[in-house]
């Protein structure tokens, strides 16, 4: 028998216009158990970012949670999937429908964050957020730092760490393409350090100024290994004329803005460079430190969020406190002045990716998962 999940994402739905790491993550969720059998719909669209400070927006969520009730009253679902439940986007239409219909909650990458009751913009939300976690059968984690704040909550049969993934066949070293591309943009004897955001104001902008300004750093520190860099800057974005201008006046000629890439194409680049560095302020994840390795690049980040759930610090990468950027360009300039070190980490990096973050063999145990909750119902 079929199982029927409805689907549901509260801070971004399928296809939004804007993307990010998470929305990445969640239509890969989806798609993966739509060609694996599962009967799975989009429950709703509605989005509840921040949705406790727009009151006027209440009158709508009360009528979308009787349109959703009524939808899955029709097509009885097995159980309901709502994918990154947390403070700022707290899942309400998902617990309150499967209270009502008496189906199974599940979340997927579930938040749980005891300092946001301390704010009182964040306090609500973290409350809705716990209520929503609280009434779930199961919460899936991609990290293994909330793994351990959820199981403060819930009893620990109840939380599963799944490691977050790549499609293998999407992300992989292609050495033709690295001597293509080195060739074109005539660096093939050259270093090539490589960073990738979207240019949004904020951290990411914030984190592709700082790569910026440690390879010039690097350059004045130490001119011999400094010679040798050329830093490439994937991405666009509001802020590209902030990063053009940053780079032309830090790094000159040694500077290569990409502009946006299909992922295809960042595959290639990442191919084509030897080093991946990007800071990673508040990434919850980050998707870009799998999709290097997986491409051969050893990572140079900071230690204290999504970069160490991806990273083995050592091992594929090197890590460093947030505040201490001449550690970074010490990460740097250790990788770059090292060919031996840097390809030894790279191999490792693949390797790691492989056997860790290849999302077909972590989705199916998730998927077993799920069927055995559907089995209980």
């Amino acid at each position: 028998m079929t199982m029927k999940i409805a689907y549901y994402m509260p801070f971004k739905s399928l296809g939004h216009r804007n993307p990010s790491g998470d929305l990445v993550i969640g239509s890969e969720l989806f798609d993966y158990l739509a060609k694996n059998g599962v009967d799975i719909h989009l429950a709703s669209r509605f989005r509840c970012r921040w949705i406790y400070l727009k009151p006027h927006l209440w009158p709508l969520l009360l009528v979308e949670l009787f349109r959703v009730v009524w939808a899955c009253y029709k097509t009885r679902p097995d159980i309901w999937l709502t994918y990154h439940s947390y403070y700022k986007a707290p899942d309400i239409i998902g617990p309150l429908c499967c209270r009502l219909l008496k189906i199974p909650y599940v979340i997927f990458q579930g938040i749980y964050s005891t300092k946001r009751r301390k704010k009182l913009k964040t306090r609500a939300g973290f409350y809705l957020n716990r209520l929503a976690l609280q009434q779930a059968r199961t919460v899936f984690t991609n990290k293994k730092a909330d793994h351990a704040n959820l199981v403060r909550l819930l009893p620990a049969e109840g939380v599963v760490y799944t490691p977050p993934g790549l499609h293998p066949e999407e992300f992989y070293f292609e050495p033709e393409q690295r001597r293509r591309i080195r060739q074109e943009l005539g660096v093939e004897d050259r270093v090539v350090v490589m960073t990738a955001a979207m240019f949004r104001p904020g951290v990411k902008t914030r984190g592709i100024i700082q790569v910026i300004r440690c390879c010039s750093m690097l350059m004045e520190q130490r001119p011999q290994c400094g010679d040798k860099v050329v830093l490439l800057i994937a991405g666009d974005g509001a802020e590209k004329e902030r990063i053009r201008e940053k780079a032309a006046r830090e790094l000159g000629a040694r500077a290569i803005l990409t502009g946006r890439l299909s992922r295809q194409d960042m595959r290639r680049y990442y191919s084509a460079a030897d080093i991946f560095a990007f800071p990673g302020f508040e990434e919850s994840l980050g998707m870009v430190y799998l999709e290097a390795q997986a491409c051969r690049l050893p990572v140079v980040a900071c230690g204290e969020w999504g970069a160490r759930e991806a990273v083995v610090a050592g091992e594929t990468g090197l890590l460093s406190p947030t505040w201490d950027e001449q550690v970074f360009v010490d990460h740097l300039e250790k990788l770059l002045s090292n060919d031996q070190l840097r390809q030894q980490m790279g191999r490792a990096a693949e390797r790691h990716v492989g056997l860790v973050h290849d999302i077909e063999r972590n989705y199916t145990r998730m998927l077993a998962h799920l069927e055995e909750i559907a089995v209980k119902v």
